[in-house]
């Protein structure tokens, strides 16, 4: 009932851009933010950035003044600007979406099958 379809992964040089989408499916279910984590080899996933249905966002320190996130809420999509890419950046991106079913209070989220982004030095 839940689907969440990620695209726009890809390899990119250092100082690229890539723009990923995510698609979200969600009958019976109400979205209270959606957002993009990451997680690289080795490492913890990490926010990279959310947005709440009023607009507000959140931004890792990391991504600041790189990255924006947007939505399109009739269409239930969340996209992420990826610009001046690092290779730091390097992980697979997982898109996230927060709410609650209908007559069911309890926050749950939902994630996407993740998209991989490579940045090469």
């Amino acid at each position: 009932q839940v689907q969440l379809v990620e695209s726009g992964g890809g390899l990119v040089q250092t100082g690229g851009s890539l723009r990923l989408s995510c698609a979200a499916s969600t009958t019976g279910f109400s979205i209270i933010a959606m957002g993009w984590y990451r997680q690289a080899p080795g490492n913890e996933r990490e926010l990279v950035a959310r947005m709440g249905n009023s607009g507000r966002t959140n931004y890792a320190d990391s991504v600041k003044g790189r990255f924006t996130i947007s939505r399109d809420n009739a269409k239930n999509t969340v996209y992420l600007q990826m610009n001046s890419l690092k290779p730091e950046d390097t992980a697979v991106y997982y898109c996230n979406a927060g709410g609650h079913y209908n007559n069911y209070d309890a926050t749950l989220d939902f994630w996407g099958q993740g998209t991989q982004v490579t940045v090469s030095s």
